[in-house]
């Protein structure tokens, strides 16, 4: 074969020819398509930091729904003699049965000034914690994602009305709200907790009702928001053109497309959203404005603990510490959520 001219533009027929198996096999990619959620979870399980905070949420979780069940002590139980109970600590009655030979079980944390077994009570107050953050988060998934959600698909003199609502909202004092609701509440929650089948609202009490209503009232915006720019952004897609064109309403549109394509900034704000309302019920029940007594609370068992801080230090530093730990593992939990979701995190 002659050679080619370096200054000749003709083509040279060897470049044409058909590609090898082996050239073939050097152009399949090696990574398999894997499906977003997959994807993501891959990635989230990588995370060493968010596996580990995931695994303390689990155990804080068996910690507070399964083992009461199963301790010998009830959170409202109250034993003469055994005020103030120091950890692994029997009181002479107690001491007295084991010497006779009967088996007592140890108050672990110790116990209260009303002589109330300390652990159960944490347990029970870190599930009240954890329930209230997920009820809560809830209420804002639902509320803020439909309200953004519709804000953002309209537009328009419809989203600039609904968002200036949100602005003054933003401006309402929580805290001023929650304590006007508590003493609005007082008599028609009791009314209605002496229906047959309503005691559980006596039991809950008109401040945590009010919290509820105030995280329905209140606490969506910032969600709203979230939602609102995700939407604004996906509503431009050919997908949803395809769908107006195809007589979809646009109550199955928001549905089925655009909050199903943003779940993932759905699961991580709402996972960020929890810590955020167990923090907020644990101050307020610090304050007086959480659970009815005899249930406990997180918050309300730190704000007990501060009659007796100098001489039992302990009471406070166990709800304390898990409020701390459950924050801290939901914050890293939901860090961890948002690097797997987002897709520019994608190395």
């Amino acid at each position: 074969m002659t050679s080619k001219s370096p200054l000749s533009f003709q083509l040279n027929t060897d470049d044409f020819l058909p590609a090898t198996d082996e050239e073939k096999q050097n152009l399949v990619k090696m990574r398999p398509s894997v499906s977003f959620w997959k994807d993501a979870m891959s990635r989230l399980r990588r995370n060493k930091v968010a596996m580990i905070s995931l695994a303390v949420i689990l155990v804080v979780m068996i910690f507070s729904f399964i083992v009461p069940a199963f301790y010998p002590y009830r959170y409202e139980q109250q034993i003469k003699g055994s005020e103030y109970l120091h950890p692994m600590a029997y009181s002479e009655q107690e001491q007295a049965r084991m010497d006779a030979g009967e088996k007592v079980f140890p108050h672990i944390l110790g116990t209260d000034n009303l002589g109330r077994d300390y652990a159960v009570r944490v347990m029970m107050g870190s599930r009240i914690s954890l329930l209230v953050g997920l009820v809560a988060s809830a209420i804002v998934l639902i509320i803020g994602s439909i309200y953004g959600a519709v804000s953002g698909f309209f537009g328009g003199w419809v989203d600039t009305i609904m968002m200036r609502i949100v602005d003054i909202i933003y401006t309402i004092p929580d805290i001023l709200l929650i304590v006007l609701l508590s003493f609005a509440l007082k008599a028609p929650i009791a009314k209605l907790a002496a229906r047959k089948g309503f005691g559980w609202i006596q039991v809950m009490g008109p401040n945590l009702i009010s919290i509820f209503i105030v995280f329905a009232l209140l606490y969506w915006v910032g969600m709203a928001r979230i939602v609102r720019g995700q939407i604004l952004t996906l509503k431009q897609n050919e997908y949803v053109t395809a769908a107006k064109a195809l007589g979809a309403s646009n109550a199955r549109i928001i549905r089925r497309h655009l909050l199903t394509n943003c779940i993932g900034t759905l699961i991580v704000t709402t996972t960020l959203q929890i810590p955020s309302s167990i923090f907020t019920e644990s101050f307020l029940s610090f304050l007086g404005m959480g659970v009815a007594v005899p249930l406990p609370s997180l918050g309300s068992l730190a704000s007990d603990s501060l009659n007796g801080l100098t001489s039992y230090p302990y009471l406070l530093m166990a709800p304390a510490l898990l409020i701390s730990l459950i924050i801290l593992s939901f914050n890293l939990f939901g860090d961890g959520l948002r690097d797997a979701f987002d897709p520019k995190m994608k190395s």
